[in-house]
C-alpha cells in the first residue's frame, strides 16, 4: 500500500487518526479508541495542547512528581520533575531530605551571557573586513532598537558584537559572534530576531561601502541563529559537611565512605565511559525540571554535554573533595532557561511548576535545576559506593513489570513482600507469578 499522503496537515485531528489506524494497523477501530481516550475531556484545554505543535493526534503524558525537603540557600521547596524512569524522583527527594539536615544546597549564579552567531563568507583582506565591521557597529545596535527596547527595560538586551575570523577552519569562513543577557526569557525568538537584522545590516552596509571591491562586496551569509552552547550562563550548586556529620543507615565508616566517594568522582572525570553515565544522572534531576517548568531540554542537554567536553576530552560535570575534614561536592552546569514566555504562560502544569517554586525568577529556576541535579548525583554515587544501584532501582521498577504481567492485588502484595528479601530481576518476578498463578 502506497502510504505517501498529500495535504495531511489540512485533515482534522479525527482524520488524520482514521488515516493513521487504517494505513498502518490491523485493528484500526482500537488505534482509534486508544488515542482518543488520551485526549482532554475539556474542549478548550484540549485545543490548547493541540496548537502546540504541529499534526497533534492525541496527548503522550508523563508522571509530574515531586521531590520535597529541598533546602536551596536557606529556602525549602518542593520540586516538580516530569519524567518516566521510576527510580529518579525517589532518589532526588531521599538526597533532599539527607542534605537539608546538613545545610542544604548553597547555590550561586556565575553568569547569565547568550550567544548568538552570523555565519557568513567573505572573500578579502580580513582586516578591511575588521575595520568595516568597527565602523558600523553602531548601526547593528540602533537597527535594532525596535526589537531590543522592551528587553533593554528589563535590564537586557544585547551585550556586544565582535568578529571571529574562522578562515583556518573553512575557506572565506567568518562570523558575528553577538552576546546577549534575556534576563526572565530564554531568548531564543529574541536573538534570532537581532541577529537576522544584524545580517540585513552587514549586506546593506557593504554595498555602500567604498573601501570594498565589487567581489568584496558579495558577502554571502549563510544562517543566523542563536548558540545552545552557553558556557557563559552558568550556576554552580554545592553541598558540604563535616565528614563524620555523612554518617546515616547506609554509612557507617564515614570517612572511608568519603575516600570512596571522591575516588568515584576522580573516575568520571578521567574516564569518557564512566562520565557519560555519571553525567546522565546528574541530567535525570536537570532534563525533569526542565520539562515541569516548560523549558527546552534538548537545548540544555545539547550545551551542557558541550560544556563537559569543553577541554577536548568529555568528563564528569560534578566534582567532590575532603579538606581539612570537611566533604565538598559540586557542579558547575550551563543552563539557558526562562520563566517568562513559551509555554509558562500556556501550560497548566507549567504554570502550577513554576508556582509551586513561587514563581522564581529565571536565575532563581537556574539554582533550583543545578541543586536537582546534584542531589541526583549525590544519590546516584552514594548507591553506588554503598549497596550497589541495581536493589533500589529495581525494587523501583517492580511496579513496570507487575504492570506488563497484568497482576492482581494479591499478586502484587505477595510479590512485594517475595522482594523485600530478595534480589528482583524481570525474570524472578515473570517466575513468581506463574508459580503463584499455578497454584490457583
Amino acid at each position: 500500500m502506497n502510504k505517501f499522503i498529500s495535504g495531511f496537515s489540512k485533515l482534522s485531528k479525527l482524520e488524520k487518526i482514521k488515516w493513521i489506524a487504517n494505513t498502518y494497523f490491523s485493528t484500526p477501530e482500537e488505534v482509534e479508541a486508544l488515542l482518543t481516550t488520551y485526549w482532554n475531556a475539556d474542549e478548550k484545554l484540549q485545543l490548547l495542547h493541540d496548537e502546540f505543535v504541529e499534526n497533534t493526534i492525541t496527548n503522550f503524558y508523563l508522571p509530574l512528581g515531586v521531590a520535597p525537603n529541598f533546602l536551596i540557600n536557606d529556602t525549602v521547596y518542593t520540586i516538580p520533575m516530569a519524567i518516566e524512569e521510576s527510580s529518579v524522583v525517589a532518589a532526588a527527594a531521599k538526597s533532599a531530605k539527607y542534605w537539608s539536615d546538613r545545610g542544604g544546597f548553597k547555590t550561586s549564579i556565575i553568569g547569565t551571557e547568550k550567544i548568538g552567531q552570523v555565519h557568513f563568507l567573505f572573500s578579502g583582506s580580513s582586516q578591511k573586513l575588521q575595520q568595516f565591521i568597527q565602523s558600523i557597529k553602531p548601526l547593528f545596535y540602533s537597527n535594532t532598537d525596535h526589537f531590543t527596547i522592551n528587553m533593554q527595560k528589563r535590564g537586557g538586551g544585547i551585550l556586544d558584537i565582535i568578529l571571529k575570523d574562522k578562515t583556518d577552519l573553512v575557506p572565506n569562513y567568518y562570523q558575528l559572534h553577538a552576546t546577549f543577557e534575556t534576563k526572565d526569557s530564554m531568548g531564543a525568538n529574541f536573538i534570532n530576531t537581532c541577529l537576522e537584522e544584524f545580517s540585513k545590516t552587514l549586506l546593506s552596509q557593504a554595498e555602500l561601502c567604498t573601501d570594498f571591491s565589487e567581489d568584496e562586496k558579495n558577502i554571502q551569509v549563510i544562517m543566523s541563529i542563536l548558540s545552545n552552547y552557553v558556557p557563559n550562563c552558568l550556576v554552580r550548586a554545592e553541598v558540604s559537611c563535616k565528614v563524620e556529620d555523612l554518617a546515616d543507615s547506609t554509612i557507617k565508616n564515614p570517612q572511608e565512605f568519603a575516600e570512596k566517594f571522591v575516588r568515584a568522582i576522580q573516575i568520571a572525570e578521567v574516564e569518557p565511559y564512566r562520565a557519560v553515565t555519571h553525567n546522565k544522572g546528574i541530567m535525570n534531576g536537570v532534563d525533569s525540571v526542565i520539562l515541569a517548568t516548560g523549558n527546552d531540554f534538548r537545548a540544555i542537554e545539547a550545551g551542557v554535554h558541550a560544556y563537559a567536553s569543553r577541554s577536548g576530552k568529555y568528563s564528569s560535570l560534578s566534582h567532590a573533595k575532603v579538606e581539612n575534614g570537611i566533604f565538598t561536592m559540586w557542579l558547575e552546569i550551563p543552563l539557558a532557561l526562562g520563566t517568562v514566555g513559551g509555554l509558562t504562560s500556556l501550560h497548566p502544569l507549567v504554570k502550577f511548576s513554576l508556582e509551586m517554586l513561587k514563581k522564581p525568577s529565571a536565575q532563581q529556576l537556574m539554582q533550583i535545576v543545578a541543586a536537582t541535579g546534584l542531589a541526583q548525583n549525590f544519590a546516584a554515587i552514594k548507591s553506588l559506593t554503598t549497596t550497589g544501584i541495581q536493589a533500589g532501582h529495581m525494587k523501583m521498577h517492580l511496579n513496570n513489570i507487575l504492570n506488563q504481567l497484568e497482576a492482581s492485588d494479591d499478586e502484587r502484595t505477595e510479590v512485594r513482600n517475595h522482594f523485600k528479601s530478595n534480589t528482583v530481576t524481570h525474570a524472578a518476578v515473570v517466575e513468581l507469578i506463574k508459580k503463584t498463578r499455578n497454584t490457583i
